[in-house]
């Protein structure tokens, strides 16, 4: 029997939602995160296509995770979003066409660096101190980890 697409929808959310707290708030993967990226393309693939069957609790509307109660929050002044994936050459095409079309020319040059995930940090400096270091939470509050820096 085929599964449905809602019924696959709603797994792949469950799935997904099980692996972020397992990462984000018990530090206690159960799988890799080549895995988690392909559970989570699956999920944006059928979200795409059946635009409809979007939720707001679904792990695709989020960034990050919400703040532990081991530190203090931080509302970061602007939001830290993440970063796309690219698992192919024709990933990398298509964001090459779609910069040079939002740029408005035919040539960009790069500078690349690998995504470490778990290691997005925001620094905030005054007059050339550093006076706050963050997490990026869910995008919108982190954690304050000053001290750690």
């Amino acid at each position: 029997m085929t599964q449905s697409v809602s019924d696959r929808l709603q797994s792949l959310r469950t799935q997904l939602h099980h692996h972020n707290m397992r990462y984000h708030a018990l530090d206690d993967p159960e799988i890799s995160d080549a895995e988690y990226d392909a559970l989570f393309q699956a999920l944006i693939a059928l979200e795409k296509d059946h635009p409809d069957l979007v939720t707001p609790d679904s792990p695709s509307q989020r960034v990050g995770a919400p703040p532990t109660d081991g530190f203090e929050q931080v509302t970061h002044l602007r939001p830290m979003l993440s970063l796309d994936n690219a698992f192919s050459d024709e990933d990398v095409t298509a964001f090459h066409e779609r910069t040079c079309e939002r740029l408005n020319t035919s040539s960009v040059r790069y500078c690349v660096e690998p995504k470490i995930d778990g290691v997005a940090i925001s620094l905030l400096y005054e007059a050339g101190k550093l006076v706050r270091a963050a997490t990026r939470g869910d995008g919108s509050v982190g954690e304050d980890v000053t001290h750690n820096v």
